[in-house]
């Protein structure tokens, strides 16, 4: 099979599938399959698959016909410039939880001390971004799921940056030592409620990790208790600064300004929601 027919047998089964832009998917599967960029597919519509490159892409595209996300598929996921690996165990990292490395690395960046929390690290991203861009930042990082801890462990070696971030299997911060206090909190806390998880895309519904996903009747269980436990873990003048979902600003902007914080901010995205929350822990 040529790269052309390749590319028109993926797009067709996608597209019969319900997948988005199936073309491009399918040509993205086939970059990953045969091991070369897009502009190989381009330049050399005639190429011929060998035996293996073949089985592989219509392994692939199975795959992918049934709604597993490309990520998953090929392994890895960009994030701020950076590479990582993800699998099932984590979320796949998405562009609006670069607004929380964004806000984080300015604050960072003027503080004295540079101590942060990352809670529910997930694959490590937004720690490792944080830290690769603030050289002198150390990072704790808490999951419930230690395969996910081992995953950020794997990111964060193949970044560099391991020895300046210590992985802890902690609910919130429960097993965190918050006696020192924390500069900043950072977190992309679960927050879709238990009506909202039926509708979503079946990538993300059938595929990513529903610990990760899902927060509680209301989407705000988790928020909740990791706005109470963050109060306690920062400095004054510490920072928290968590990924919310695109309705929930008006009830987390109530629970922070009824549970004292200060400078309660929103960060919208490029769609215009807004997708984070910034607060700060008064001073004594």
């Amino acid at each position: 099979m040529r790269i052309s027919e390749a590319i028109r047998f993926a797009t067709e089964l996608l597209a019969s599938s319900g997948v988005e832009n199936p073309r491009r998917e399918a040509s993205l599967l086939l970059s990953t399959s045969i091991n070369r960029d897009m502009a190989f597919l381009i330049a050399h519509p005639d190429y011929e698959l060998s035996e293996q490159e073949l089985n592989l892409f219509r392994q692939y595209s199975l795959r992918r016909a049934k709604r597993e996300p490309f990520q998953y598929i090929c392994g890895y996921q960009e994030f701020y410039g950076l590479k990582f690996s993800v699998s099932r165990d984590v979320l796949i990292p998405r562009p609006e939880t670069e607004l929380i490395v964004e806000q984080a690395i300015r604050f960072l960046q003027i503080r004295e001390t540079r101590q942060f929390c990352d809670i529910g690290i997930g694959s490590g991203c937004i720690s490792i971004a944080i830290l690769k861009h603030v050289p002198d930042s150390f990072g704790i990082g808490c999951d419930v799921s230690k395969r996910a801890l081992e995953l950020a462990r794997k990111n964060a070696q193949m970044h560099g940056v391991a020895d300046r971030l210590r992985l802890i299997v902690s609910d919130i911060l429960l097993n965190v030592d918050i006696s020192n206090g924390f500069d900043l909190i950072v977190s992309n806390p679960p927050y879709i409620s238990k009506s909202e998880f039926p509708n979503l895309q079946p990538e993300v519904r059938d595929y990513e990790p529903r610990l990760a996903l899902l927060g509680g009747e209301d989407g705000l269980e988790i928020i909740q208790k990791l706005i109470l436990q963050a109060k306690r873990a920062l400095k004054p003048g510490g920072k928290l600064i968590m990924e919310i979902g695109y309705d929930q600003a008006n009830a987390v902007s109530n629970i922070l300004q009824e549970s004292g914080w200060n400078d309660v901010d929103f960060i919208a995205d490029l769609r215009g929601f807004l997708r984070v929350a910034v607060a700060t822990k008064p001073p004594l």
